[in-house]
């Protein structure tokens, strides 16, 4: 019973951790329908900054790590509206050209973390707090983990009320709808759009840190590999659906922790074979719009 808890718990965290890169990418899409294949440089970028800030205030303290927070937050949110105000705004409608060019900033940004950071992971220090364990039903879960679930809670509550009760949610999801319409009325949905690419800059930025935090250091291909599971989590839970990718981030991720454990460190290999059971018995995803 025990290992059960464990691995629901931590598939929790997991999950709540890839949430956080994936509901960027599937705000970007679902609003604008771009495919950004550089998401994950925002998070790296925001993660090194942030920890770099941190390491300079108190390192291990919890103002450092709020500071961390906040700064790979900012960082990631102002990069990715540079990216899409320098790059993405004169691609929109021409997928093949912005797959190119993310695709392309992305193996860049590798290359430029490698030459500022180095190659080797730089390992951060967090609060100690963070570093122990909670029993729940004879189960010691990570103290992390629990910082992970409720941070993205808190993400995808701000999205979703910024997006239904604020003016410019409200823009944006008309932009959407009808672009021609609202520009006609004297709004510059350009700038909507390029809040849309700042916030899930902002999600994936924090979401770095928080990465750091969840495997103990930082470094230049970290951002790579959870984009691969972003994807995979924004395509089974449907292109677009932010309620998709946040119940598939956690069915993920507890496949992928009772994978590892019970059939032998085969849990990417059950996602992978997860995802091609989704796109071929429902193409559209959990909860993706119908064609």
């Amino acid at each position: 019973m025990s290992t059960i808890v464990l691995l629901l718990i931590t598939g929790f965290g997991l999950g709540a951790l890839y949430f956080l890169v994936a509901s960027g990418l599937s705000l970007i899409y679902g609003l604008m329908g771009v495919l950004n294949f550089a998401h994950g440089s925002f998070l790296t970028i925001g993660a090194f900054i942030g920890w770099e800030v941190a390491r300079r205030l108190s390192d291990g303290s919890w103002w450092a790590l709020a500071a961390a927070m906040l700064t790979g937050a900012v960082v990631g949110a102002i990069v990715a509206a540079a990216t899409e105000f320098f790059l993405i705004r004169r691609l929109y409608n021409r997928h093949i050209e912005q797959v190119l060019v993310t695709v392309g900033l992305a193996l860049a940004s590798v290359a430029l973390f490698e030459g500022i950071w180095g190659t080797d992971p730089t390992y951060v220090t967090s609060p100690s707090w963070l570093g122990q364990t909670s029993e729940i039903l004879g189960a010691r879960i990570p103290n992390n983990r629990f910082m992970l679930i409720v941070v993205a809670m808190l993400v995808l509550v701000a999205i979703v009320l910024f997006l239904k009760f604020t003016r410019y949610g409200l823009i944006i999801r008309a932009g959407v709808e009808n672009r021609l319409m609202v520009t006609a009325l004297g709004i510059d949905v350009r700038r909507a759009f390029t809040l849309v690419f700042a916030i899930g800059g902002a999600a994936a930025g924090l979401g770095g840190v928080l990465a750091s935090i969840y495997y103990g250091y930082v470094s230049a291909h970290i951002g790579g590999s959870l984009l691969i599971f972003a994807f995979i989590v924004t395509v089974i839970g449907g292109l677009g659906s932010l309620a998709g990718a946040a119940i598939a981030s956690v069915l993920v991720a507890v496949l992928q922790q009772f994978a590892n454990f019970y059939l032998g460190g085969t849990g990417d290999l059950a996602v992978v074979l997860a995802l091609a059971a989704v796109l071929l018995l429902r193409p559209r995803g959990l909860l993706g719009a119908k064609a």
